[in-house]
């Protein structure tokens, strides 16, 4: 409980209707979520607008709202903070309400297309592993010194988003790592959070089902830089050509990673095998228990971001030496016969080439790879044949299936990314809308050596068909048909 006039003593750009004398109890941004005591943000969203619910959360408790417009009848009891943009300013609020928890973390942001989940991932267990109490946010999992709070969203909305951050400093941490998506960044998600330090990892096609066009996507990804403080680093993935716009305006300390330029953080691949990949590390030598370019370039973002905290080289090097697959991602499951089947959340073209590319380049000479491979239903259309191209140009073999085809018809999604096959690629291509009928075939057609890949869902404990979310996960539906 805290004092209305407290909370937003220091926000700035309001004005106010109504006594500020009141103790609030909760945020909340659900109008039917409200209970006594609460303060209400009427935010204007995509599909509805929360001033049109003012009514219903007073009726409900509300002892305060957060609004852009006046009501026409705004009873005097309730006190209203008038803002130009709602997003913007529940962003102050809803810090100053938990304490700005950020301010009193190293909190660590990732954005690009790809890479998020990974980097954020292991450099939680890294600062875990070193002895740092740490919590992290991200696609999977929500962790807070080891105990684990349900993952919705990629980036919480910006209520709940401080509330973890708050029970962070409460259990004592000292490091946080959070993934941003471009939606958060569109929507202020973050506003009112500071960061000690922002990485970007790439930018490839997705989202236009939600952007307007791929260059408002950019503008998006770069709001994370521009909103990092002068005393913040910004480490950006040099290999990638997006690379110099995300830190264009930026006034944090700007710095490299790559493995193809000159960069402030190089990274040499020494030796690839199976089981992992030797690595030069700016000049320290390392054997890693990963594999694929693009993630020893994901582990080596995590090494400049904990040099940037000024973390001991070397236990830093160790300790990545001590990292694995992160769940869902080039995720790997015996089946028996020689026969290994690779789990990955690859729902990109981009994400896609870059683990057959992997498969491609450890794999033993002369076996095959078999892919499955779906894309999502109600998200961009236009990436849909990009993925069946990207699956053919370094597959031997192809299965387009389901992915979460929402309210979608499946077979409609996989004409869509068929038609952008050429005749040579449809000959090496199966249709089979059932994903675990999919996942039976790639079995039943791999022989001893080859490899199968299991993209686009990951970590995904479900699959979502006409709005209804069936238990569904590849890793499980391949451990029971293995041999």
């Amino acid at each position: 409980m805290r004092n209305l006039h407290d909370i937003i003593a220091d926000v700035k750009g309001i004005s106010i209707v109504g006594s500020t004398d009141k103790q609030i109890h909760k945020l909340c941004l659900d109008s039917r979520l409200v209970s006594e005591a609460s303060l209400f943000a009427a935010m204007t969203g995509t599909q509805t607008n929360g001033h049109d619910y003012i009514e219903k959360a007073i009726e409900l408790g509300a002892v305060a709202i957060l609004c852009e417009k006046m009501p026409e009848s705004p009873p005097e009891d309730v006190c209203f903070i008038i803002c130009q943009d709602s997003q913007e300013t529940l962003g102050q609020i809803a810090a100053s309400y938990f304490g700005n928890p950020s301010q009193s973390l190293e909190l660590i942001g990732i954005t690009g297309t790809n890479g998020k989940t990974t980097i954020a991932t292991w450099l939680y267990y890294m600062l875990r592993d070193m002895g740092y109490p740490a919590g992290i946010l991200s696609t999977i999992r929500i962790l807070i010194e080891g105990r684990e709070y349900p993952a919705t969203h990629t980036t919480p909305d910006v209520i709940s988003l401080n509330s973890y951050l708050a029970k962070m400093v409460d259990a004592g941490c000292q490091y946080a790592v959070m993934e941003v998506s471009s939606h958060a960044l569109e929507q202020k998600r973050i506003s009112g959070i500071r960061f000690r330090g922002g990485i970007f990892t790439n930018l490839t096609r997705d989202h236009l089902d939600y952007h307007p066009d791929f260059a408002s996507y950019i503008a998006a990804k770069k709001m994370l830089f521009d909103a990092l403080p002068s005393e913040a680093f910004a480490l950006v993935n040099s290999d990638d050509k997006h690379a110099s716009i995300m830190i264009q305006n930026s006034v944090a300390r700007k710095l490299t990673y790559a493995s193809r330029v000159m960069a402030d953080y190089s990274l040499k691949i020494m030796e690839q095998h199976p089981q992992g990949m030797s690595l030069q590390i700016n000049g320290r030598e390392l054997w890693v228990r990963i594999m694929g370019r693009y993630n020893a370039l994901n582990m080596l973002a995590v090494f400049a971001a904990a040099c940037e905290l000024n973390l001991p080289e070397d236990e830093i090097l160790e300790s990545l030496s001590k990292l694995e697959p992160v769940e869902g991602r080039l995720e790997m499951v015996d089946m028996g016969r020689s026969v290994t089947a690779v789990v990955d959340y690859a729902h990109t073209p981009d994400a896609l080439e870059n683990v057959l590319q992997a498969l491609n380049e450890t794999k033993t000479e002369g076996c095959k790879i078999i892919t499955a491979i779906g894309a999502g239903g109600d998200r961009d259309p236009g990436k849909r044949p990009k993925m069946a191209q990207a699956a053919c140009a370094f597959s031997h073999q192809v299965i387009l299936t389901s992915d979460n085809p929402r309210s979608e018809d499946p077979e409609k999604i996989i004409e869509d990314m068929a038609a952008g096959l050429t005749d040579n690629d449809q000959k090496k291509v199966l249709r089979i809308v059932n994903r675990r009928e999919a996942i039976r075939t790639a079995i039943a057609l791999a022989q001893s050596g080859d490899l199968i890949l299991i993209a686009g869902k990951g970590h995904e404990s479900y699959q979502e068909v006409k709005g209804v979310k069936h238990p569904f996960d590849d890793v499980e539906e391949l451990k029971n048909l293995r041999s």
